[in-house]
């Protein structure tokens, strides 16, 4: 094997793990040499069925426990899909392995399980980035570099995101992301991190002053041993009176969209999260002009697309791809990026205040 490809191990069978299969295997620089599952036979299965739409050129193993693959020292990068209430401790084994760590998200279930594992791969000097592939897009980079220099709608007042799908029955009573035990934080952990990420990544970084949020329906799966949130909202103040609000649910139909609100237009995306099938990505601008001429009030659309040479999935140059070709990067040179560390430290934070915020009733929560 070159010493310029970095070689995958997958950390499970999860559903997402094949959309990142498929990006190691499109990467210039990566392949995947094995996979684990507590059951070698549903590893295997898993290598079968993602081989006969990738044709791999390597051969990947099947493994049947995740130490064995964790200790593997043919494997440089680990992806941990694995759900959240169970992820800790092999992203620590990961890292005091010497393994480069791609964690799907939401990293923790609260601040101080991300920093000790964080914590584990900034002492072991390996790179650790967490699962919000629209953080490596050609896209969000110009976006926010526009936005935070010469802004085409001026100052930012206002930031909302939107994220939901509506989840099935057989979702809603037995989906792993239903269950306190798996997935505490329910939809608020896995659409609403994509939400306080973007709103971080428009404020340049910048935490929120204070935080409102609430639990606004409930969901619990069978089995569970109480309830997750279903259906969140949340509000956040920043300094010099930006404000910002989300919602995520499994209950509202396929919706991923994002205002940004300026003193002089506004921007939208309706796919923020993941793009809308095609081979360019895109923004909108917005500044409508209201006419009055007496008794005759014109309402007018002045917008401009913004596009980007860049695909919505599965061809170089899209967003997953471009994120395994950063973490691969780290493990074939041994530079390790902390941004992305700082990034899911912050998001953390926000997610924690807003859990705080819910069990307080909704009580404004100050960071």
């Amino acid at each position: 094997m070159s010493k310029s490809t970095c070689r995958w191990g997958i950390l499970s069978t999860a559903g997402i793990a094949r959309k990142i299969w498929n990006a190691i295997e499109v990467s210039e620089n990566g392949c995947v040499v094995a996979v684990a599952s507590r059951n070698e036979a549903k590893a295997q299965r898993f290598i079968d069925e993602c081989s006969a739409q990738t044709a791999p050129e390597q051969s990947v193993q099947a493994v049947g426990d995740y130490e064995s693959l964790i200790a593997d020292p043919d494997i440089d990068a680990i992806y941990v899909p694995l759900p959240t209430g169970l992820r800790k401790s092999y992203v620590v084994a990961a890292a005091k392995a010497g393994k480069h760590v791609l964690c799907e998200k939401p990293v923790a279930i609260h601040s101080s399980d991300l920093e000790e594992m964080v914590g584990a791969c900034e002492a072991a000097g390996v790179q650790f980035i967490d699962g919000v592939m629209f953080d490596h897009s050609q896209r969000w980079e110009a976006l926010k570099s526009t936005l935070l220099n010469e802004s085409p709608i001026g100052k930012v007042r206002r930031i909302q995101t939107h994220f939901s799908f509506a989840g099935d029955a057989t979702f809603k009573s037995s989906n792993i992301r239903t269950d306190a035990t798996l997935e505490p934080h329910g939809c608020l952990g896995d659409l609403g991190w994509y939400c306080i990420r973007f709103t971080l990544g428009i404020m340049g970084g910048h935490m929120p002053q204070s935080i409102r949020a609430s639990t606004v329906t409930p969901i619990k799966g069978e089995g569970s041993a109480s309830d997750v949130p279903g259906e969140f909202a949340a509000d956040m103040t920043f300094e010099g009176g930006v404000t910002a609000s989300f919602y995520c649910s499994f209950l509202c139909e396929n919706q991923q969209t994002a205002w940004i609100s300026g003193e002089q237009g506004y921007v939208s995306l309706d796919d923020f999260v993941l793009p809308l099938l095609g081979d360019h990505t895109h923004y909108d601008v917005h500044h409508h002009q209201l006419l009055i001429d007496g008794c005759r009030w014109h309402f007018h659309r002045n917008s401009e697309t913004v596009k980007f040479d860049e695909p919505a999935c599965d061809r170089a140059g899209a967003q997953e791809i471009a994120m395994v070709t950063r973490l691969a990067e780290a493990a074939i040179t041994g530079e390790v990026d902390a941004r992305y560390h700082d990034l899911a430290r912050r998001t953390q934070l926000v997610l924690d205040a807003c859990r705080r915020s819910d069990a307080a009733g909704g009580q404004v929560i100050t960071i």
